[in-house]
């Protein structure tokens, strides 16, 4: 089998809110959760009933950054709060991801930096709701 992409999942592209993509590598383990819209109702004699809500996936990406400069940890920061920006959650953002392919992403968490004493910042359990490839 081939190799595959979140990329390969997606029909057509996407123009995001956001343009300017961000290019932060990810660093350490990255987390690629995907699945389908669909539920599954039990019947009382253990019955299923699967309902499909829509035939594309939903895929979420999950990483950290653990050492950054304090230059790129406020960049996080500034992508995150400014309204012009992601505006938190608000707004979808181009994402040049660790396959080194660009999409349309938004974020889907809470924004959570830590540092140290010598200048270096991080930021755990960043998450972004992949929607689709940029254009």
């Amino acid at each position: 089998m081939a190799a595959k992409y979140l990329s390969d999942y997606f029909t057509g592209t996407l123009t995001a809110d956001y343009t300017t993509a961000l290019t932060i590598s990810a660093q350490g383990v990255v987390s690629e959760e995907g699945y389908k819209n669909q539920v599954i109702h039990m019947a009382d004699d253990n019955s299923e009933e699967r309902v499909t809500l829509s035939t594309g996936s939903i895929f979420y990406v999950t990483w950290d950054l653990n050492q950054l400069s304090e230059s790129d940890a406020g960049t996080v920061m500034e992508h995150y709060h400014n309204e012009l920006k992601a505006n938190g959650i608000a707004r979808s953002f181009k994402w040049t991801a660790h396959d080194g392919k660009n999409y349309v992403a938004r974020w889907d968490c809470h924004l959570t930096r830590s540092g140290n004493s010598l200048s270096r910042w991080g930021y755990k359990g960043l998450r972004l709701r992949v929607l689709g490839v940029s254009t």
